[in-house]
């Protein structure tokens, strides 16, 4: 896969910084590995849903988190006191390792709660933009308030 270089926007953009450094931060995620998988839906308008198959994973055994912009999804086995030497396995294709997944959010993006359901565990999120971002109407003939 070809790699992106983002410095003519670091020296180009003033203040745009972040950006760049959302797209270098997305380019090296996507190299991370897929597990475990999850879909992202747009649910209704500024609505939207994670969903991240978690089978075997008890609700005790996942942490989320945010600090700043980043949604972070962890899952840590409860050691199995080494069950699996007891178990013999003709074939192994349910994996039980832990994981991080990490999601950034846009500055109005907020989460508003997390549930757990049939080895699927949702996250809904709704963006909330705030009164000065809004359109607003401009009525012809009318001084504005500064």
């Amino acid at each position: 896969m070809k790699n992106l270089d983002f410095t003519p926007l670091y020296r180009s953009f003033i203040g745009f910084d972040h950006l760049a450094n959302l797209m270098d931060s997305a380019a090296r995620t996507e190299k991370a590995a897929g597990y475990p998988p999850y879909n992202i839906e747009a649910t209704a308008e500024d609505k939207y849903r994670i969903t991240l198959a978690v089978a075997g994973f008890d609700e005790s055994e996942l942490d989320i988190n945010l600090e700043k912009n980043t949604l972070t999804i962890t899952g840590r086995r409860a050691d199995k006191n080494n069950q699996d030497d007891e178990q013999r396995f003709i074939y192994k294709g349910i994996s039980e390792r832990n994981f991080e997944r990490k999601f950034q959010l846009g500055d109005q993006v907020k989460v508003s709660g997390a549930h757990m359901d049939k080895g699927l565990l949702y996250i809904d999120l709704y963006r909330e933009v705030p009164e000065a971002l809004k359109p607003r109407r401009i009525p012809i003939g009318q001084a504005l308030d500064n």
